[in-house]
């Protein structure tokens, strides 16, 4: 059956990678691990809006722009941790590299941000849709 009441929202994210190789993941509602994204805000481009949700969801502020890793689509990840079924997220993604290494999330929906070795990321992201996207992208990335 068709879900009349859903709702598409596009992000933009990033995978960043630190001076160690190490990968950001963040925290969502302290219940889920994720890479950072969010919602592209009206007066923003998408790198821009990845650029400031990263900052938002982590306190990394140092980002080189390498690449565009293209663009997957999920279900968004609801309070709960399961899936909430109103929300399609089309989700542009980018690598970024960064000399930072503290890590203070100013979002309060965002609490908790930390590096992880680049074999362990794919273990401790919790969407699927997440899982995959990772994997598809890592050769790309020399990972």
């Amino acid at each position: 059956m068709e879900n009349q009441n859903l709702t598409m929202r596009v992000s933009a994210g990033g995978v960043v990678i630190n001076n160690s190789g190490k990968i950001l993941i963040v925290s969502q509602h302290g219940n889920s691990w994720s890479l950072p994204k969010g919602g592209i805000d009206p007066d923003e481009n998408e790198i821009d809006a990845a650029k400031r949700e990263i900052y938002e969801e982590s306190g990394v502020k140092n980002l080189v722009l390498i690449k565009s890793l293209g663009t997957y689509g999920r279900f968004r990840i609801g309070k709960d941790g399961g899936e909430d079924k109103n929300t399609f997220k089309i989700i542009k993604m980018f690598l970024f590299i960064t000399s930072d290494i503290e890590l203070k999330p100013v979002d309060p929906e965002n609490p908790e941000a930390k590096w992880v070795d680049k074999n362990e990321v794919t273990e401790i992201l919790t969407h699927p849709k997440d899982k995959q996207f990772f994997q598809s992208i890592q050769n790309e990335i020399g990972l």
